[in-house]
C-alpha cells in the first residue's frame, strides 16, 4: 500500500510568523504531529510519503504513486481540506480522514467525498480501519466512545520530515483537561481525565530528535501541559536529567492553565527543565464572563499575581484573550488592551468566540436558535452566533484593540517590560544554573538567519520611526538585564510579522462586517417587498 499523508495549508494567522521564520530559511513554524503519528500506527510494511502543503505542493508524481490519500487538520484549515478532499476524488484516489476536523463535523467530510473517516483518536481507530481494508472494504466511519491509554502510542516517524523546514518541532506528552471551559472542544474531543505518556515513551521521541540531528526549540502540543499534577512533576525531573546528560540540546515550550502559579516546584522544574515560553488562555480580565463561561481557575487567584509570579520564574508568557461573551460589557477590547500592558504580556493572541461543535456553548446556542453557522477559528473571523450586544460593537472594540496592541511602540514596551520581570528569575541570576541551562549545541540559522536578523534590526533600529523607542529599551535591557537582551530583540523581531497582520485582521474583519449588514439589509429589503406583496393582496380581497 502507497499512502500519500497530506497536511492541508493553515491561513495565515497569530501564530504563522512567516516573514520571521522564512527569513531564517525555514517554511512554516511547526510540523503536522498528527501525520507522523498517524503512520506510526499503520502497518509498518505500508510505504509513506508526507506532503505537508505548508511548506510544499503535492506533485503529479506523489499523485500516481498514491494507492490511498489521507488527510487531517483543524476547523481552521477547512478551506484547503476540503479542497485537497475533492482534488483526490477527482483523481479516483481513495480518501481516508481524520483530525479535530473531521470528529467535529463529520458531515463536511462526507460531503466533500471522503471515503474513510477515521474518528476520535488513533490508538484505538486505526486499528479498525486497517482490519477493515483487510476484509476488503471501500468505505466505513470509525469511531470510539473510550479514550486510549496514552501509553500505547508509538513513537511518532519523525523520520518522514523534512525537519530542515520547520522552526520547531511538536511532541505531545499527555492529552485532555480537568476544567469545563464552556466554550472548550478540547474536554469533548480528549475528555477531562488527563492521560499521559510515561516518560520512557517520551525519552524515545527525544532520542529519536536528537538522533536525526534537531537542535533547538520543541513544543509541547498539550492543551494543558500541567492537567495531571501528579505526574507532571516527576516527568520534570526525569526530563532534567535527560538534557543534563544531552547537554541541554532543546529549549521547550507549551500551553498550561494559570493556576501552574500556584505550585513554586512546579515552576521551578519547568525552568530547569529549559520550557522557554508558555501559553495561557487568560480569555478576559472580566470576572464576570470568567465565571459565565465556567473558567473558574482563572478567578481563583488575582490573575496579574499569577502572571507576574511566572514570568520571574523564568517563563516567558504569551497569552489568549476572547471578546464576545454573553452579557459582555461596553469595552471589553479595551480592558483586553490595559490588561495586557498592565501585565507586560508580549505575545498576546485575540479573537471573537466562536462555539464549536459539540462543546456546551454550542449546545446552549443551538437551543435558543441563536447558532448562525458551524465555525472558523481565525482571528479575521466574527461571532458564529447572535451575541448579546450589537456586532458591530463588539467587531469596532475588537478591530481597535488588535490595532493598538501591535502597534509598534506599545508592543515594544511590552517586551520590554516582560524581560525586565522574567530576567529577574533565579534561574537567570545564579551562574551555575545559567551555565547548566546554556545550550551546548547551538542552533545555527546560518549566514541567512544572521543577515536576516541583522535587517530586521536595521528596519527597526534605523529605517521605522520605532527607532528611537527601539534603541532605547535595547540600551536599557543591556544595562540593567544584559541576560534579557536575546529575548528582547527576538520578540521585537516578530514585529515584521504583527505590522501586516493587524492590517489583514482590520481589513477582513471589516469586509465580513459589511457582509454582514449587507445580508441583513438584503434579508429586510425582502421582507418589505413580501410585506408590500401581501398588503396588495388583502386590498384586493377586501375589494372582492
Amino acid at each position: 500500500m502507497n499512502v500519500l499523508l497530506s497536511y492541508p495549508i493553515f491561513p495565515t494567522s497569530f501564530w504563522s510568523f512567516e516573514k520571521a521564520v522564512q527569513g531564517i530559511g525555514k517554511k512554516a513554524f511547526m510540523p503536522p504531529l498528527s501525520l507522523v503519528t498517524v503512520a506510526a500506527l499503520l502497518p509498518q510494511e505500508w510505504n509513506f510519503r508526507l506532503r505537508d502543503r505548508n511548506i510544499e505542493e503535492v506533485s503529479e508524481e506523489d499523485w500516481e504513486w498514491a494507492d490511498m490519500v489521507m488527510f487531517s487538520g483543524m476547523i481552521a484549515q477547512k478551506e484547503d481540506y476540503l479542497g485537497q478532499i475533492r482534488e483526490a476524488k477527482r483523481r479516483g484516489k481513495p480518501v481516508v480522514v481524520g483530525g479535530p476536523y473531521a470528529t467535529s463535523l463529520p458531515n463536511h467530510m462526507l460531503q466533500a467525498g471522503a471515503d474513510f473517516l477515521v474518528l476520535d483518536e488513533g490508538e484505538y481507530t486505526v486499528n479498525l480501519f486497517v482490519e477493515a481494508i483487510k476484509r476488503g472494504e471501500t468505505s466505513g466511519i470509525f469511531r470510539s466512545k473510550d479514550k486510549p491509554d496514552v501509553t500505547l502510542s508509538p513513537v511518532p516517524r519523525y523520520d518522514l520530515l523534512d525537519m530542515s523546514a520547520y522552526f520547531l518541532m511538536a511532541i505531545q506528552y499527555s492529552r485532555g483537561c480537568p476544567f469545563q471551559c464552556e466554550f472548550c472542544d478540547i474536554i469533548i474531543l480528549y475528555g477531562r481525565k488527563p492521560r499521559t505518556k510515561t516518560f520512557s515513551q517520551v525519552e524515545k521521541e527525544l532520542d529519536v530528535l536528537f538522533d536525526l540531528g534537531w537542535r533547538g526549540g520543541i513544543f509541547f502540543v498539550d492543551d494543558n501541559f500541567i492537567g495531571n499534577k501528579r505526574t507532571v512533576k516527576p516527568f520534570l525531573e526525569n526530563l532534567i536529567e535527560w538534557q543534563t546528560n544531552k547537554g541541554y540540546p532543546f529549549s521547550f515550550t507549551t500551553e498550561a492553565s494559570i493556576d501552574m502559579a500556584q505550585d513554586d516546584r512546579l515552576l521551578e522544574l519547568m525552568a530547569l527543565s529549559k520550557f522557554s515560553t508558555v501559553f495561557i488562555g487568560i480569555e478576559t480580565p472580566d470576572t464576570d464572563s470568567l465565571a459565565l463561561t465556567l473558567k473558574h481557575q482563572n478567578n481563583r487567584k488575582p490573575m496579574n499575581e499569577s502572571l507576574e509570579k511566572i514570568a520571574k520564574s523564568g517563563l516567558r508568557i504569551m497569552a489568549g484573550f476572547i471578546i464576545g461573551f454573553d452579557d459582555e460589557k461596553k469595552g471589553a477590547g479595551e480592558r483586553v488592551f490595559q490588561f495586557a500592558t498592565e501585565n507586560a504580556i508580549p505575545g498576546v493572541t485575540f479573537s471573537m468566540l466562536q462555539a464549536l461543535p459539540g462543546t456546551a456553548l454550542w449546545d446552549r446556542l443551538k437551543e435558543s436558535g441563536r447558532l448562525l453557522d458551524d465555525a472558523n477559528l481565525n482571528q479575521t473571523t466574527l461571532l458564529n452566533f447572535v451575541p448579546t450586544r450589537p456586532i458591530e460593537e463588539i467587531a469596532e472594540e475588537y478591530v481597535e484593540a488588535f490595532w493598538k496592541l501591535y502597534e509598534p511602540k506599545v508592543y515594544l514596551k511590552r517586551v520590554f517590560d516582560h524581560f525586565m520581570m522574567v530576567g529577574q528569575a533565579e534561574v537567570h541570576r545564579n551562574p551555575e544554573l545559567r551555565a547548566k541551562l546554556r545550550n551546548q549545541h547551538k542552533t545555527d540559522a546560518g549566514y541567512k538567519g544572521i543577515i536576516f536578523t541583522l535587517k530586521l534590526i536595521f528596519k527597526l533600529g534605523v529605517l521605522r520611526s520605532t527607532r528611537f523607542v527601539f534603541w532605547k529599551y535595547a540600551y536599557l535591557m543591556m544595562r540593567r538585564n544584559p541576560g534579557g537582551i536575546g529575548n528582547y530583540a527576538t520578540f521585537a523581531v516578530f514585529l515584521e510579522h504583527f505590522i501586516p497582520y493587524r492590517k489583514m485582521v482590520k481589513k477582513e474583519i471589516e469586509e465580513a462586517l459589511q457582509a454582514r449588514i449587507d445580508g441583513r439589509v438584503k434579508v429586510l429589503e425582502t421582507d418589505i417587498e413580501l410585506s408590500k406583496d401581501l398588503a396588495e393582496e388583502v386590498e384586493w380581497y377586501k375589494a372582492s
